[in-house]
C-alpha cells in the first residue's frame, strides 16, 4: 500500500517514480513502519540503458516499490518530455537523511555489500553522527557468485537481525537483482545505494554542486576509474542521449500533428 505521495512516469521503457524529495523519504519510512517487503532503486542513465537492453532487468526495475530519479539527466528528461519539474533524488544525498530519520523514528538499519573495511567506517561514522541510531549489523559478502547454501545462510543472518531498512551496495545491476530476489525473504525495505557508500564513508569525494547541476558526476567517476568505466560511460551516455532526442522528436511531431 502506497501513501500516493509519489506517482510514476516512464523514461524510455523504465517506470520512474516522481514526487518531491521529502515524499520519497516519507514513502520509504511508510514501507518500514508498515513492515512491507519492498525495494528501492536509485536510477541513473546506466541503469536505464541496462534496463532498455535487458528485459529481465527491466522487469526488476519496473517492479520496484520506488525508482528514484538519481541522475540529473533523468530529471531533465522528465522536464522536457512531461513538463514535470522533478527533484533529483540522489542516493548520496538521501542516505544520511534516511539515517537521521531512522534515528528519530527508532527504525533499525543494516548495511550489506562493499568491503568489511568500508562497512566499519560507515558504521562508525553513522554512530558518531546519529548516536541513538540502531545499527543491527553489517555484512560484506564474497566478491563472487554465492552458492545457494551460502545465500541462505547470509539471508538468515540478516533476517535474524530484524532490520527495518537494509542499505545495499553491490553495484548496478547486481544490487538490483539481489534486492528483487530477496524482497520477500526479508521483512524490510531494501535500498540500492551503490557508490553512495564510498561517498558517505569519505573514501570518495563528490563534485561541487554547480558541477553536479551540469550532470558532470559521470566525468568525475570516469576520471577516478578510467579503465573500468570508460566504455560504460562513453556508450551509455551517448546512447541515452540518442534515445532521448529521438523520443522528444517523435513526441513533438505527434503533438504537432494532433494540433494541426
Amino acid at each position: 500500500m502506497l501513501l500516493h505521495l509519489v506517482k510514476r512516469k516512464k523514461i524510455l521503457n523504465s517506470i520512474i517514480s516522481i514526487g518531491d524529495y521529502q515524499a520519497f523519504i516519507d514513502e520509504i519510512f511508510h514501507f518500514a513502519k508498515s513492515k512491507i517487503p519492498s525495494y528501492v532503486c536509485f536510477a541513473n542513465v546506466h541503469m536505464i540503458i541496462e534496463a532498455y537492453h535487458n528485459k529481465t532487468f527491466q522487469k526488476m526495475i519496473n517492479e520496484a516499490n520506488l525508482v528514484a530519479p538519481d541522475g540529473r539527466p533523468l530529471s531533465l528528461f522528465l522536464r522536457l518530455s512531461e513538463g514535470i519539474k522533478q527533484d533529483r533524488v540522489c542516493g548520496m544525498d538521501i542516505l544520511p537523511d534516511l539515517l537521521k530519520q531512522a534515528e528519530a523514528t527508532r527504525k533499525s538499519v543494516y548495511f550489506y555489500g562493499t568491503t568489511e573495511e568500508l562497512l566499519k567506517i560507515i558504521a562508525q561514522k553513522a554512530k558518531n553522527e546519529f548516536p541513538a541510531l540502531n545499527i543491527v549489523g553489517y555484512y560484506s559478502p564474497p566478491f563472487r557468485a554465492l552458492s545457494e547454501k551460502e545465500d541462505e545462510a547470509i539471508t538468515e543472518k540478516i533476517r535474524a537481525a530484524q532490520p527495518d531498512l537494509v542499505f545495499v551496495s553491490l553495484g548496478c545491476p547486481k544490487q538490483e537483482r539481489w534486492m528483487a530476489e530477496h524482497k520477500n525473504k526479508l521483512n524490510a525495505c531494501l535500498l540500492g545505494f551503490g557508490q553512495a557508500f564510498k561517498v558517505y564513508a569519505g573514501v570518495e569525494k563528490r563534485l561541487p554542486k554547480w558541477m553536479r547541476n551540469l550532470s558532470l558526476e559521470w566525468a568525475y567517476r570516469l576520471y577516478l576509474e578510467p579503465g573500468r568505466l570508460w566504455k560504460r560511460y562513453m556508450y551509455t551516455n551517448s546512447y541515452f542521449l540518442f534515445l532521448a532526442i529521438r523520443h522528444l522528436a517523435i513526441q513533438f511531431f505527434q503533438r504537432h500533428h494532433r494540433v494541426t
